[in-house]
C-alpha cells in the first residue's frame, strides 16, 4: 500500500524486535526476562488482546508483508478482554513500516457490540477523520481476519526498552456478515517475544538480545494467521 503523508514519520518511528520462540515454555521465557540485567518489570497486568485485521479485495497488506516490500501498512482494530459482547474501547490501528523501523497512528472508536452479525466494515465508515480515511484508503478495505492472544507486558530499568510476550493464539476467518467463528486456527505451542524501543537507543540494543538463547526471526501474525486460514 502507497503510504500517503506531508508529515516526516522518521523521529518518531521505533524498532520492533521480533522473536518467534518454540523450544521454551512461555514460563521460561517469562524467567529469562525478569532475571535480565537491565531489570525488566512487569509494567501491565497480563491481558486479552483482540484484533479484526482489513486489507484490500487482493490482500495487498498481506503480499506486501510475505514479499518483504520495504514500506508496509497494516490496518486493524483492537480491544482488550472478553471477543464477544459490548465492546467498550476499541480503537482503530494503522501500523506503518518503513525497512526496519515502524509507527502507529491511532483513532478512538464509538464503542460497539461485537457478535457473527457485526459488520465491521460500517465501523471504518463512521469515522469522521477524512484525512486518516482517504490517506489509508479506509473505504476500500474489508475485514480478513480475526485474532486473540495473551500478552505480558515488561519495561526495561531505564525505560528505554518495552518487551511484550505473547501466546495462546487463534485466528479466524472473519467477513462482514454472517460468521460462524468456525473456521479457527489455533496455536498453543508458539511464544513470541517482541523488543520494541526509539531508534536512538538502537546502538544499546545488543545487549539486551545477546542474552537471549534465541534469534531475532522475522514474524507477523497477520500473515500467519492469512496463511492458516486460507
Amino acid at each position: 500500500m502507497k503510504i500517503q503523508t506531508s508529515q516526516d514519520l522518521s523521529s518518531i518511528f521505533r524498532y520492533e524486535r521480533k522473536f518467534l520462540i518454540s523450544e521454551l515454555s512461555k514460563k521460561n521465557v517469562d524467567m529469562l526476562v525478569k532475571l535480565h540485567p537491565y531489570l525488566f518489570y512487569e509494567v501491565f497486568s497480563r491481558r486479552q488482546v483482540n484484533n479484526v485485521y482489513f486489507d484490500t479485495f487482493n490482500l495487498q497488506n498481506y503480499y506486501d508483508n510475505v514479499e518483504g516490500s520495504s514500506d508496509r501498512v497494516k490496518v486493524r482494530i483492537r480491544w482488550y478482554g472478553n471477543l464477544f459482547g459490548h465492546i467498550e474501547k476499541p480503537i482503530l490501528e494503522i501500523k506503518i513500516k518503513t525497512g526496519l523501523l515502524g509507527t502507529k497512528k491511532l483513532v478512538k472508536l464509538d464503542p460497539f457490540n461485537f457478535s457473527a452479525q457485526t459488520n465491521m466494515s460500517n465501523i471504518l465508515k463512521g469515522i469522521s477523520d477524512n484525512n486518516i480515511i482517504q490517506n489509508f484508503n479506509l473505504l476500500s478495505l474489508k475485514p480478513t481476519l480475526l485474532n486473540r492472544y495473551l500478552r505480558n507486558y515488561y519495561l526495561s530499568a531505564d525505560g528505554n526498552y518495552r518487551i511484550t510476550i505473547d501466546e495462546k493464539q487463534s485466528f479466524y476467518k472473519i467477513q462482514d456478515y454472517s460468521n460462524s467463528f468456525l473456521n479457527r486456527v489455533d496455536d498453543n505451542k508458539s511464544v513470541i517475544l517482541e523488543l520494541k524501543y526509539n531508534k536512538e537507543f538502537d546502538s544499546e540494543v545488543g545487549n539486551i538480545t545477546s542474552r537471549f538463547p534465541f534469534r531475532l526471526s522475522k514474524n507477523s501474525k497477520y500473515a500467519n494467521g492469512i496463511q492458516g486460514i486460507m
